[in-house]
This record gives structure tokens, C-alpha cells and sequence, in this order.
């Protein structure tokens, strides 16, 4: 089964009524060790360790992370369901333990770029939720500025969100040629999802960065179907950690946020070492359709989507880890619950309220430190002026 790809069941939780009063003078265990799932390796001798420390604190930065993700695409959902939101939308709920656990994993100044299912990255590199949805409506508040919508938005050492399937591939490894022609032991993770994994571009980029030695992480996000298509029926091997051929790589549980964040700090380690590049498979699942035209459900069922929401859903999953261990009460995390759906409710209502961009910025920001110039328009007739 697809599904049980990703699927592992936990013990069950035993939910202790409490008030808020009884939760504030609760105590909590300041961290917690906790078993994550063996990666699959290969060209490696070892890979990441087996066990992780949990802080609490960290515990209760993810969980609202992976919520404000999750909240924040279904309200997406929402928005373009009344034609709010325009043109292509891809929603990522359901992978916010690799979103999460990659940033956890990497350093601020390391780099990042990915696919069109970028929103959750969005977040994650420093993106507010109302900058997110603001330039999902086409507002002058987004972080485009209104001018680049689901699959273009940008933030610093996060280069897209990019609409070509692949081709974020060589554009990673150029980011990753840069920071090894700078010495500045920073990398690239370079994510791709496995129906671009069958891209000629991909490969080449895997050749180059391995010829040059590059500091790149090549990550596939396997959610198991290329739009619709089963990932048995596209590629002749699904073994994408092992695409590289001559590059090493690992095979991860993408829904376990602990286990993504240690095999990222591992291979971040491996690139800065100076060893060159290396293949990273998350295997999870994204519960809506490839895009907000697609149902989900023509080639898979609803009992294949609720089937691993129940069992191996991410915050679920850590969400289970934290009360089983005292890290956080139940009330504790149903208050976070509470906040961030305030904070998405309120981003939305920005979204919707605040103005398009003025059609006279049509032509700005084309370049970067650039004096201002003319761009002619539909006709010779229409001008627009370019300001950097």
C-alpha cells in the first residue's frame, strides 16, 4: 500500500481533564529523548543517530510552526474555494514536518529553494502568515508585493518557489557553487518533488555538483503520487535517495519532524565538510490534491488519505511525543491551537482588505540597483517605468 509507506501507529494517549489554572502551575520536563525511525542509506557508512533530545521549548516552537502551517493552507484552501485566490495554488498540509524540521536542521544563513509547493518553506525562512496570504490574493502586502502569487515568493537566502517542474535543480547547485566559491561553509538545500525526480535537469545538476564538489543537499519530497500518478507507475526506481548514483544519499521519515531534523543536520554537516553533494528522500504525504484543481481522490480514496492522517499525521505525531513525556499538557498545546488560528484569521482578513498593487508598478523590481528605465507595454504605444 502507498500509504504504508508512511504509516506507523503510536500508543495510544491517555488525556488528563485539566484548567488553565492547573496547566500553569504544571511541571514540565525540561527535555526528553525520544527514538526516531533508522534512515535508509546508501554510498554511507553511517548516517544520522537514532535517538534526539526534545526541549521543551523546542517542542512547543514546532508544534505552533506546524500548526500555522497547516492552519495557514487551509484557510488558503478557503480563500481560493470564494475566488479569492487566484490561478495555480499548492497546498502543502500534511508535509509540515518536513518544512519544520528542515529549518530546524540548518543555519539562518544556509540556503534554500524549492518547488511550487512552497508556502510552508515560506513560513519557515521568516515569511509572516500575512505576507503569505496577501500575496496568494495579489495585495500590495505580500511579500511579492502582489506580483508573484503561489509559486513565486521570496525572502532572504530563500530563492522560490518556482513555477518549472525541476528546474529549481540547477539553479540549487548554482546557489551551491556560490557559497563554495565564497569559503562562507554555507549550503544549499535543493528540494524537488519525485515527480520532478524523473527530470534530465535534475541529473545534470546531481553530475556538476558532484564534478565540483559542491555544498548541495538534493532533497526529494516523495508524497508518493506525481500529481496523480502513482510514484510505481512514473519511475523505473523509487529508491530517489539513490538517484544520485555516485552521490551518496539517505532514505528519511518525512513525517516524523524530529527525524527530519536530525538527518538534515547530518547532511548539512556532510556538505560543509567539504565532501560535496548528497541525496536526502523525505517520504511523506500531502493530504490535498497536486493543485487546488485536482480533488485528491480520483486516483486514491478516502480511506488511503484518513488511513495515514490517523496514523502517522506529523503533529499528531509529535503532539503525542510531548504529553507522553510531560513536555507540554494537552490544554497547553489546545491554547497554542487557539492562537494561531487568531493569527491566520487575522492575516486572512489583511489578505482581503488590503489594495492591489497600482498597475503604474507593473514594471518595477525587475533589477536590482538598476537606474530607472521604460518598459514598453502590451503595444509601442503603452510605457511603463522600471524603479529598482
Amino acid at each position: 500500500m502507498l500509504a504504508a509507506a508512511v504509516s506507523r501507529v503510536l500508543s495510544g494517549v491517555t488525556q488528563k481533564p485539566a484548567s488553565r489554572v492547573l496547566v500553569a502551575s504544571c511541571n514540565y520536563s525540561n527535555d526528553a529523548m525520544f527514538a526516531i525511525k533508522k534512515c535508509d542509506l546508501y554510498r554511507l557508512e553511517e548516517g544520522p543517530p537514532v535517538t534526539t533530545v526534545l526541549t521543551r521549548e523546542d517542542g512547543l516552537k514546532y508544534y505552533r510552526m506546524m500548526q500555522t502551517v497547516r492552519r495557514m493552507e487551509l484557510k488558503a484552501d478557503q480563500l481560493y474555494k470564494q475566488k479569492f485566490i487566484r490561478g495555480f495554488c499548492h497546498l502543502c498540509d500534511g508535509q509540515e514536518a518536513c518544512s519544520v524540521g528542515l529549518e530546524a536542521g540548518i543555519n539562518p544563513t544556509d540556503h534554500v529553494i524549492t518547488s511550487y509547493r512552497a508556502h510552508g518553506l515560506c513560513y519557515t525562512r521568516g515569511l509572516s502568515v500575512r505576507s503569505i496570504l496577501a500575496e496568494l490574493t495579489g495585495r500590495r502586502g505580500g511579500c511579492a508585493k502582489g506580483k508573484g502569487g503561489s509559486m513565486h515568493m521570496y525572502v532572504k537566502n530563500f530563492y522560490g518557489g518556482n513555477g518549472i517542474v525541476g528546474a529549481q535543480g540547477p539553479l540549487g547547485a548554482g546557489i551551491a557553487l556560490a557559497c563554495k566559491y565564497k569559503g562562507n561553509k554555507e549550503v544549499c538545500l535543493t528540494l524537488y518533488g519525485d515527480g520532478a525526480a524523473n527530470q534530465g535537469q535534475i541529473a545534470e545538476a546531481h553530475n556538476m555538483a558532484a564534478l565540483w564538489k559542491l555544498p548541495c543537499v538534493f532533497i526529494c519530497e516523495n508524497n508518493l503520487y506525481g500529481m496523480g500518478t502513482p510514484v510505481e507507475r512514473a519511475s523505473a526506481s523509487t529508491d530517489y535517495y539513490k538517484r544520485g548514483n555516485f552521490i551518496p544519499g539517505l532514505r528519511v521519515d518525512g513525517m516524523d519532524v524530529l527525524g527530519v531534523r536530525e538527518a538534515t543536520k547530518f547532511v548539512a554537516d556532510y556538505c560543509r565538510s567539504g565532501k560535496g553533494p548528497i541525496v536526502m528522500e523525505l517520504q511523506t504525504y500531502r493530504y490535498h490534491g497536486h493543485s487546488m484543481s485536482d480533488p485528491g481522490i480520483s486516483y486514491r480514496t478516502r480511506e488511503e488519505v484518513q488511513n495515514v492522517r490517523k496514523k502517522s499525521d506529523p503533529i499528531m505525531l509529535l503532539k503525542d511525543r510531548m504529553v507522553n513525556s510531560e513536555l507540554a499538557t494537552v490544554e497547553e498545546l489546545k491554547d497554542i491551537d487557539v492562537e494561531v488560528r487568531k493569527e491566520v484569521e487575522d492575516a486572512a482578513q489583511f489578505a482581503l482588505t488590503d489594495p492591489e498593487p497600482p498597475l503604474e508598478e507593473l514594471a518595477h523590481h525587475i533589477y536590482c540597483n538598476t537606474p530607472a528605465f521604460e518598459v514598453r507595454g502590451a503595444n509601442q504605444w503603452i510605457k511603463f517605468k522600471s524603479l529598482s
